[in-house]
């Protein structure tokens, strides 16, 4: 239809006439930081208290009732959720279990508002002559592996302070003054590496300490507990889902021991004045290997202590968190070390923390035997044989691994072969192992990493819970044991994309990475538990129980065949897809040089792939030199110091 409206001079002069400033421009707004940053100054309202009702097992709640003294005249309080975790390398803090809030005065419940910027601080005014508030709320474990890790079930739980608590804002956490208390199950035992534990029925308290010493001494507690004495002011306790699988042979005790002894040798004096060992045999707790200073957290699956040769492959997580009370607990990366869980870390350093930490995981589990040599030997196998074929190497550098917990949190990816992993631990750890040898050799076998760990780790004594470091000293330290240009190879083997896949530690150490169509002691542990079958260094796929895709290597085989993750493999040759129809349809190839005929599922479609791939079952292994009975340097490191250090 023709419009018949008509614009007239009134109408275009006042049009023209607008003012730019009437239209709905968008302008950038100043952010106003209302948290206040902490200082190194005591809370001054006093100790404050936390009292944790945990019996609710079977909807996984934990209740919280907190207590936080005030000091004269305040008519604000700013409390914290902790956001950046120790040993998580990046935000963790589960702030979206933590429901049911409320704040209250003298029984009154008091307002409150979560900072718009900082959503993990909480902002309460406070009554005119408040001495204190009560804090109240409920925090949620998750029930299934889709909602989080989960931390409770009917017959254990993992508790972890800071998910369940608050701290004012504006001081050191160890300036923090807490005396916590717990109430668990009845007929549960409960332990952590608090002082002080003092029973009344199913409560259990502690005495006073530090919100940082809270934080870093979690609870594992259970209906079926067991303590082993370890010597060395060290002991394992571990809760079962049923009581026959706390059986761990007296050999297997006997092992751990020996890491305990091995790693004194190794570090000197321990940060510690004793040590737990805290550990879940169970596969309904979630999983979880971390650090703290006179602790770790781990979960193993239920039969690992009765099944104990079978799990040699899965028990490295004792050596490497025992390592880092030395290497990431006390002495700590300087961009690391934070007053606060507010303030955010910076994990450029994490090639050391965790690469040497990764390292030295290895070389005391065989030392103590906890693992067997071969299955060690298998670890830094499989480990070279990532690196030797992995495409993401050719742009990204091992020093950018380490900001992966920061912006990946850890989810799956596409193509992890392409954009890396946290590829600082094990990447790290060859490193860390040329490094030694190259020590060995320049002083004729008369020193090596070792030196450099005693020298580096050992605790001075006193009361020092933690010493910095930065590049400078790792450098400084390992010239002071072997002169060498130590900067410039951190550089080309850390901090440069590009650079040749890291097996020369291994060859100076008298071995070689070789593929053979078994895999190795290692690989075959790991893929007989999770029956999946990891093919990545023939076809390019990993593969679960039931042919389904979990992971493509990238411009491999079946990437270059268009099988990706998410898709699953139905048939090979014809043949129902089982483990056994996969190899020998690659064997097959191999023989005949014939494409392999994958019948795919693909988002309800099926369609017949030809994958090209003529080099047989792959996997890979450490193939000795050296010729003759000799050790090789490989060996020497790896042999236990026991029976030549006293």
């Amino acid at each position: 239809m023709r419009s018949t409206f008509a614009a007239g001079p009134l109408f275009v002069a006042l049009f023209l006439a607008a003012p730019a400033a009437s239209q709905d421009i968008p302008r950038t707004l100043p952010i106003t930081q209302t948290v206040p940053d902490a200082q190194d100054t005591p809370w001054p309202g006093g100790t404050i208290t936390l009292n944790i009702d945990a019996t609710d097992t079977q909807r996984g709640l934990y209740r919280v009732t907190q207590t936080i003294p005030l000091a004269t005249g305040a008519r604000q309080l700013t409390l914290l959720y902790p956001q950046w975790l120790p040993g998580s390398h990046g935000p963790r803090g589960p702030l979206a279990e933590l429901v049911d809030i409320r704040f209250l005065a003298d029984g009154k419940v008091l307002s409150w508002r979560r900072d718009p910027v900082e959503v993990y601080a909480f902002h309460i005014d406070l009554p005119e002559g408040a001495r204190e508030v009560t804090a109240r709320f409920i925090h949620t474990s998750p029930l299934q592996p889709s909602e989080g890790r989960i931390t409770m079930t009917p017959k254990m739980l993992n508790l972890q302070w800071e998910k369940m608590s608050l701290y004012p804002a504006g001081h050191y956490v160890r300036r923090i003054r807490i005396k916590p208390q717990v109430t668990f199950p009845a007929g549960w035992t409960a332990v952590a590496a608090l002082d002080g534990a003092k029973t009344s029925g199913n409560r259990v308290s502690w005495a006073e300490t530090d919100y940082e010493t809270l934080v870093d001494s979690p609870i594992f507690a259970g209906r079926h507990f067991r303590k082993w004495e370890l010597g060395n002011h060290t002991t394992m306790s571990a809760v079962a889902d049923a009581p026959e699988l706390l059986s761990a042979p007296e050999t297997g005790i006997a092992e751990v021991s020996a890491l305990v002894d091995e790693s004194l040798i190794l570090f000197g004096r321990p940060p510690f004045d004793r040590y737990e060992f805290l550990i879940a045999l169970s596969n309904r707790l979630g999983s979880i290997g971390l650090e703290h200073l006179r602790s770790t957290e781990i979960q193993f699956e239920p039969e690992n202590f009765t099944a104990w040769d079978a799990y040699d492959w899965d028990r490295n997580t004792l050596a490497h968190e025992l390592v880092h009370s030395w290497n990431g607990k006390f002495r700590r990366p300087a961009p690391l070390w934070t007053p606060d869980y507010r303030q955010p870390m910076q994990g450029n350093l994490l090639w050391f923390y965790e690469g040497q930490t990764q390292f030295w995981g290895h070389v005391l589990s065989a030392r103590s035997g906890v693992q067997s040599k071969d299955v060690v030997l298998g670890m830094f196998a499989t480990q070279a044989g990532k690196y030797a074929e992995q495409p993401g190497r050719g742009w990204r550098s091992v020093e950018d691994t380490t900001q992966d917990p920061i912006f990946s949190a850890r989810k799956p990816k596409p193509f992890a072969s392409l954009a890396r992993d946290e590829d600082y631990y094990n990447e790290g750890a060859l490193v860390w192992l040329e490094a030694d040898q190259i020590i060995r050799a320049g002083t004729g076998g008369a020193r090596g990493l070792d030196d450099f760990a005693r020298a580096f780790f050992a605790h001075p004594g006193g009361g020092e819970r933690a010493a910095t470091y930065d590049r400078a000293d790792i450098v400084t330290g390992l010239n002071a044991i072997h002169p060498y240009d130590w900067s410039a190879f951190l550089r080309s083997r850390l901090e440069e994309a590009g650079s040749p896949a890291p097996l020369a530690g291994l060859e100076r150490g008298g071995y070689r990475l070789v593929w053979r169509s078994e895999p190795n002691p290692f690989d075959k542990g790991r893929m007989d538990y999770s029956e999946r079958l990891d093919l990545t260094h023939s076809l390019g796929l990993v593969l679960g129980k039931k042919g389904e895709v979990v992971a493509t290597q990238w411009e491999g085989p079946a990437f270059k065949a268009g099988i990706v993750n998410g898709a699953s493999i139905v048939a090979a040759n014809g043949n129902a897809y089982d483990a056994k129809v996969m190899k020998r349809a690659i064997t097959d190839a191999a023989r005949t040089g014939k494409p392999i005929e994958l019948l795919v599922q693909r988002d309800g479609r099926l369609a017949t792939m030809p994958v090209e791939w003529k080099g047989g079952l792959r996997w890979p292994w450490l193939e000795r030199t050296q010729a003759g009975n000799d050790t090789a340097p490989l060996d020497q490191l790896l042999a236990p110091r026991r029976n030549t250090a006293r």
